[in-house]
């Protein structure tokens, strides 16, 4: 249980296998061991599209999304500490080669975008890794308990 993130949030839509649930920001999160890792807590709602079987859950549901803190770890990882280091070992390498900070920066910055595009490519590879489980939430009482 330490293991996962879980956000209670509400079936806004369901497609096919596909669920969409709000995830609302809660004051909680600020006290949550996982709010480094978790984007849930940056804004106030976010839709998550989840795969689940079809006819298990009804539209306005409430439900818990789950996920390993691993994921978030990840998460992180990939969408800030590895594009942070690309930009830093760019810039002073194109300092270095051309003696200028401004194409050094340049080249620091423009190192993001072919970053960004290979990640949009592996997009659905990516989904794979970060697997969001849902099931339905508790009874109202319990549920102040747990979060």
């Amino acid at each position: 249980m330490k293991d996962l993130i879980q956000h209670q949030g509400i079936i806004e839509k369901i497609e096919k296998r596909t669920v969409f649930v709000r995830i609302e920001q809660k004051a909680a999160c600020s006290a949550c061991h996982a709010r480094s890792a978790c984007l849930a807590s940056d804004k106030k709602e976010k839709i998550i599209e989840i795969d689940a079987t079809p006819g298990m859950y009804a539209i306005r549901e409430t439900v818990i999304i789950s996920a390993r803190s691993s994921a978030g770890f990840l998460a992180v990882v990939i969408a800030f500490a590895i594009p942070l280091a690309l930009v830093i070992i760019t810039f002073i390498t194109g300092m270095n080669l051309s003696g200028s900070e401004g194409i050094g920066g340049l080249a620091g910055l423009s190192v993001l975008i072919p970053y960004y595009f290979t990640l949009s490519v592996f997009r659905d590879r990516l989904k794979k890794k970060f697997v969001f489980s849902l099931s339905k939430a508790p009874e109202t009482e319990n549920l102040n308990q747990s979060f």
